[in-house]
């Protein structure tokens, strides 16, 4: 088969995909979209937004997509690591012997929904620090690891409401992309209705497993990104860092941190999947551009003026893309 025919098949799948999404969830496309990049990025996705978007179902409803293992964890103050991770028990046999055996915790897991995920304290959230990087779980000197493919899809309401913890620039920057979900317009508001008040409920079926799921996410990563291209990823992500020269008076006057190399990362894996969507095997300027909020948004930390003046981080990104010039358009 031809990359063009591979490339064909890509976004066949992606589009039978998010229709099966949408018999359940209406409306918020570019929601859906950026989880499913995550997914075929191999990545984390965080989801922000305040309570009965369905955010949650959202991610239920991908489960149900996927034939994949699912647990869900619900974050809340009192949580502890064990709680996710596991933990070792002591176990007595028929004979009386005994030892202690590892029980997993719920991050055993394909997918796992961390619903709720900054009403957690911080000790609890830094439980998933290893396990979204390496993959590894680590109890008493014992290294578990988990089963591929493997996505943590974390739900927050915003920071600003009651009983809320920020979460750890480390484990933010796990999320390969965090995506603000928006409030559902008048249409789609009335067809919400129309689908959770009847008798009926619809609900999502298998339309993918994991092995097909670990074989897009190869066929992602060997999509060809030009070294202009890469250069521009890497020009945007370094301007988001208050103390290099491609810096924007933004983010000179209002950003406390900018984005790790993973934020280049992000960039340009996003990017691959947005190229293949488009029908490309080569990632384009455009393609950078189109992730660029949702990849860096949780990586650019303002600082307490930008909080005074009310300047988002979303803002600080838009300043980027239009002051970082790219070599050529590419279309």
């Amino acid at each position: 088969m031809s990359v063009e025919e591979q490339a064909a098949e890509f976004r066949e799948v992606f589009d039978k995909l998010q229709n099966e999404i949408g018999r359940v969830i209406v409306g918020s496309t570019d929601t859906v979209e950026a989880v499913l990049t995550c997914i075929f990025a191999g990545g984390h996705c965080l989801l922000e937004g305040v309570p009965g978007l369905g955010k949650t179902m959202l991610v239920r409803t991908i489960s149900e997509a996927l034939d994949l293992n699912f647990s869900r964890i619900q974050f809340t103050p009192d949580l502890m690591p064990a709680d996710i991770i596991g933990t070792n028990m002591l176990i007595e046999d028929d004979k009386g012997h005994r030892q202690m055996e590892f029980r997993p915790g719920p991050i055993f897991a394909n997918i796992v929904l961390a619903d709720e995920i900054n009403r957690a304290t911080p000790k609890t959230q830094s439980a998933l620090l290893e396990a979204m990087q390496e993959h590894t779980v680590s109890v008493a000197r014992t290294v578990h690891t988990l089963e591929e493919p493997f996505f943590v899809l974390a739900t927050q309401n915003p920071i600003e409401m009651d009983g809320t913890y920020p979460l750890p620039e480390a484990q933010l920057d796990r999320f390969l992309l965090k995506v603000a979900v928006a409030f559902p317009n008048r249409e789609e508001l009335t067809q919400i209705l129309d689908r959770t008040t009847a008798r009926d409920v619809a609900t999502g079926s298998n339309v993918m497993d994991g092995h097909e799921i670990r074989k897009w996410q190869g066929f992602v990563r060997d999509v060809v990104a030009a070294p202009q291209v890469t250069d521009y990823a890497v020009r945007l992500v370094l301007a988001t860092q208050p103390g290099t020269e491609y810096a924007t008076d933004l983010v000179k006057q209002y950003v406390r941190f900018g984005s790790s190399p993973r934020g280049a990362q992000a960039l340009l894996l996003a990017a691959k999947v947005q190229a293949l969507r488009a029908g490309r095997y080569n990632v384009s300027f455009a393609d950078i551009q189109q992730t660029a909020l949702h990849a860096l948004r949780h990586r650019v930390l303002v600082n307490f003026e930008a909080d005074a003046e009310g300047i988002t981080s979303d803002e600080i990104i838009q300043g980027i893309l239009d002051g970082v010039k790219t070599a050529e358009l590419v279309a």
